[in-house]
């Protein structure tokens, strides 16, 4: 049985409005709630069903809606501050086993298909009844190279259960994914000039770069995902003398610097543990945001004892002292770090950091324009490419044309394979990024 929409979206003044099942590339954060009617749907092949179907049905709910911090539901939204809320779209919180009329596969697509086609036979139509669509399926003959799938964004999520839970490390990053969030990569700048970097590795700063749910997500990720507001993520104009508080947990202040670089973006964030997150990460992180797609953002390692791909090296090991673009004539400096909070100093155009002493009256300029390459994925989430919808009845060309993002088996270890082709692996974890492209 269906329900009616658990919710709507609350408005502040100022925000773009929204409806349920919109996400907006760089929300304002002040008062915007989002509550995302998620459905989890058991599927299963013509040749293959689940081992343990009762254990599978008994630990869905509490995957994804359950009131331990470990639930999807209470991930988010101890991430968001209560921005962003995933809930049940439908009263019994999950549907099936629903047998689908084709053997084990990876097809994404078709496994999708199916789905639909048989929730518009029982009622229920995505965008209507339910905003997310989560597909989870046996695993033991699909012979997938991934064990959790997201489109980029999007509303899809496809889960390859290999046991009786998927748990929250692959489902809470593909659903990272859906709210269009890449792998974050790691950029090895040793001399601290950020014109001179090389690629290795991920950031482990963040879910949807090896860090796993304790790490949470990053500030520019924070920022693509909308639950920073302006007085919170604080876009410097001019050279000053800027007060960190912790990117995670309650209250009220600065929780990262968005600075600009030329044509990209220099975003700097101060981490401690808060909550749930950064038990075990410290200190001042700096990311490179390419042409402001916060969603595709990298961080900047200037130090010597993290050059391994796994970033094995203690998790507060990258923290920065100081990064220097001599192209964007930008130079940040750390002055003190730790207890909660940091001061950072900030010069633009050139300015000599040594000279830049107090905080500037006026610490922030507008907006930049979003210059990446989103678009409305289907679901009205911006980012990816556009995917054309199809029929109720039929709706698997709309599926095969979106980005995707890959899991491995091992969430704890996630590097990148970047550009959808080479692929990296960490001990047993891997990442791949799918590319598909619009149809004519």
């Amino acid at each position: 049985m269906k329900t009616s929409a658990l919710g709507r979206i609350a408005l502040a003044t100022g925000i773009t409005a929204l409806t349920a099942g919109l996400f907006p590339a760089t929300a304002h954060a002040d008062d915007a709630v989002v509550e995302r009617r998620t459905l989890p749907v058991l599927v299963e092949f013509a040749d293959s069903s689940f081992q343990y179907p009762d254990k599978v049905k008994e630990s869905t709910p509490d995957t994804y809606f359950g009131t331990k911090k470990d639930s999807l539901a209470s991930f988010y939204s101890e991430l968001s501050r209560g921005r962003y809320r995933v809930v049940p779209a439908v009263d019994e919180q999950y549907l099936g086993p629903i047998k689908l009329s084709m053997n084990a596969s990876c097809d994404h697509g078709e496994i999708n298909s199916q789905t639909q086609k048989a929730l518009t036979e029982q009622g229920l139509v995505r965008g209507e009844d339910y905003d997310s669509l989560s597909m989870v399926f046996p695993a033991q003959k699909t012979g997938c190279d991934w064990a959790g799938l997201g489109s980029v964004p999007g509303p899809y999520t496809w889960i390859n259960l290999y046991g009786t839970a998927s748990g929250l490390g692959i489902v809470g990053h593909e659903f990272g994914h859906n709210l269009g969030l890449g792998h974050q990569t790691r950029s090895m700048c040793g001399d601290g000039d950020l014109v001179d970097c090389e690629a290795n590795g991920t950031s482990a700063k963040s879910m949807m770069g090896g860090g796993g749910p304790a790490a949470g997500i990053s500030a520019p990720e924070m920022i693509r995902a909308g639950w920073l507001s302006d007085s919170e993520a604080v876009k410097v104009a001019e050279s000053g003398t800027y007060t960190l508080r912790s990117l995670h947990g309650e209250g009220s202040g600065t929780r990262a610097l968005d600075i600009p670089m030329g044509k990209d973006r220099l975003v700097v964030e101060y981490r401690h543990a808060a909550g749930s997150f950064d038990q075990d990460i410290e200190g001042v992180h700096a990311y490179r945001v390419p042409e402001g797609n916060y969603g595709s953002s990298t961080l900047i390692d200037t130090t010597e004892a993290n050059k391994t791909a796994g970033n094995d090296a203690p998790a507060d090991a990258d923290a920065i002292a100081s990064v220097t673009d001599k192209a964007g004539k930008v130079s940040v400096a750390v002055v003190s770090s730790g207890a909660g909070h940091a001061e950072v100093k900030v010069s633009l155009n050139g300015e000599d950091l040594s000279t830049v002493v107090d905080t500037p009256e006026k610490t922030t300029s507008p907006a930049p324009e979003h210059t990446g390459t989103d678009t409305d994925a289907g679901d009205g989430l911006p980012g990816g490419t556009e995917v054309k919808g199809g029929s109720a009845e039929q709706p698997a060309a709309a599926d095969n044309s979106q980005d995707l993002a890959a899991t491995g088996g091992d969430s704890s270890t996630l590097p990148l394979a970047a550009g959808g082709a080479a692929l990296v692996v960490a001990g047993a974890g891997a990442l791949v990024l799918m590319r598909r492209r619009k149809r004519a």
